[in-house]
């Protein structure tokens, strides 16, 4: 019993040093933070692109399994909290090009969200069996989810 309370203690303390981390971010740095956390996928698409789809770079299975966990990681990392208030709109030097249906719609956000949190995950799992046409189809999957996102919350 006294191993659950310090656990469920330790937790909470950590949940509440996160909050208040997380509060501490400006709006002009989460803008910043999630275009770097968006760059930095699409860079990790880019190589499983050239190396599954394209076959432009040769085939590496722990580069493919890298780029995936990658992936994956970036979705489950709770970019979320880097769309607080006043980041709906362009910061300092930090340009946004998120539309403010975004901050509105926030089930619709949540479907997409999910989506893309699935079809990350799955790539990351099925990355790891290295089944090239089964990680075609999961990197497709992904790249569904983003322009799913893409076309309903992201300014041309």
């Amino acid at each position: 019993m006294m191993k659950k309370l310090i656990a469920c203690s330790a937790g909470l303390l950590m949940a509440g040093a996160a909050s208040l981390a997380m509060a501490q971010v400006s709006p002009e740095d989460q803008i910043k933070f999630r275009k770097a956390g968006y760059s930095y996928m699409s860079w990790n698409m880019g190589k499983l692109k050239a190396q599954v789809i394209d076959g432009s770079v040769a085939y590496d299975q722990k580069q493919v399994e890298a780029a995936a966990n990658a992936i994956a990681a970036i979705a489950n990392s709770g970019m979320g909290a880097l769309y607080g208030p006043g980041t709906e709109k362009s910061v300092g030097n930090q340009k946004t090009r998120v539309k403010p249906e975004f901050f509105t719609q926030k089930d619709e956000v949540a479907k997409v969200a999910i989506a893309f949190n699935q079809a990350a995950n799955e790539l990351a799992k099925v990355a790891a069996g290295g089944d090239k046409a089964a990680i075609a189809k999961a990197f497709g999957d992904v790249g569904k989810s983003c322009k799913g996102c893409h076309d309903q919350f992201r300014m041309d």
